[in-house]
């Protein structure tokens, strides 16, 4: 039997700001559902990104239907769920977490949202060459996107390179060979000569 009412939650650093509380409430309201949204802010907290785990697993003890989840936990989470779909173990990211039966599962939908927003929004836009800025959970999502998307050549600049090389192989494998590549911060200026657009796939955008 459906239920009528639903508490979920977003597990993060520095959300107070969020406005999902507000965004989701209001949408539940409008399809008729009573849905009570929780800000878990790791900050607020005092607890490290790695005790996502703990916060996972206290929100399904404390009867949580989901939870969502944002930086910098997209990628620490997964070790601590029972399942994963497809698409989320490919990404190697989680923004979604199911509670079901027991079992805690993952999902991503930072694809297929970015991916309609941008159709929506940029229908024309040239994609030849496009450079990303972040490699973390949100910028492998969105470079999956822009590739699914028809883009050429995606360059991913990170802070951290090894992270930007790991993503870059990633997703040469999965898009083929000379489609994504990886690049250090300070070729960014040059880079961005050359670019049809910048993607900005990092905490600050």
């Amino acid at each position: 039997m459906a239920k009528d009412s639903y508490l979920v939650g977003l597990i993060g650093s520095g959300i107070g700001p969020s406005l999902s509380p507000a965004l989701h409430e209001r949408e539940a309201d409008r399809q008729g559902l009573r849905l009570l949204y929780r800000l878990i802010d790791i900050d607020t907290l005092g607890v490290p990104p790695e005790a996502v785990g703990d916060l996972v697993r206290s929100a399904r003890d404390l009867g949580f239907d989901g939870l969502n989840i944002t930086h910098p936990c997209k990628q620490l989470v997964l070790e601590h769920l029972d399942a994963l779909s497809p698409q989320a173990e490919a990404l190697g990211a989680v923004n979604t977490v199911v509670f079901e039966g027991g079992r805690a599962t993952g999902h991503n939908t930072d694809v297929t949202g970015f991916a309609a927003s941008f159709a929506r929004g940029l229908p024309d836009a040239p994609l030849e060459r496009v450079v990303q800025l972040g490699a973390g959970g949100a910028g492998a999502a969105v470079a999956h996107a822009t590739l699914t998307l028809g883009a050429g050549r995606v360059t991913v600049v990170d802070a951290l390179p090894e992270r930007a090389a790991a993503l870059a192989d990633s997703l040469g494998r999965h898009f083929g060979a000379g489609r994504a590549a990886a690049a250090a911060p300070d070729a960014l200026a040059d880079l961005l000569t050359g670019a049809d657009g910048i993607v900005h796939a990092t905490p600050t955008g």
